[in-house]
């Protein structure tokens, strides 16, 4: 993510704390699939061009830059590669622009700095 992307969306959402996780906030962008449930039954839909129309197009353009180095460059067992062995390079892109939303949700929410190297303690995963 650029500083472009960052300080727009730093910009339009204001405080990340407002958004209860980092699902909302990607919802918001419209990163995330419709989803229609009724009686216990989950359904979700395709991905549609609702949401902030400018931070979506940002998010999934730095998304498929992502992808085209990702082709080149990445580890066969990256999480990227992966991802597009199973699916096609735009779900990829749309993938990919979700899990960088939620991550800027959790820097913003919970002040904190990115690191790469970031692994979770065991007691935040819950063993």
């Amino acid at each position: 993510m650029g500083p472009i992307t960052a300080s727009a969306i730093v910009a339009t959402v204001g405080d990340a704390r407002e958004f209860k996780n980092g699902r909302q906030l990607a919802a918001w962008l419209g990163l995330v699939p419709k989803q229609s449930s009724s009686g216990g039954k989950q359904t979700l839909l395709g991905i549609s061009k609702r949401g902030d129309t400018y931070l979506h197009t940002l998010m999934i353009h730095g998304a498929r830059a992502v992808i085209r180095f990702a082709e080149k460059k990445a580890e066969p067992e990256s999480w990227m590669r992966k991802l597009m062995a199973r699916r096609n390079k735009n779900v990829a892109a749309v993938a990919s622009a979700n899990k960088n939303a939620r991550i800027v949700w959790a820097l913003l929410a919970k002040d904190r700095i990115f690191r790469p190297d970031y692994v979770p303690s065991a007691k935040a995963v819950g063993a």
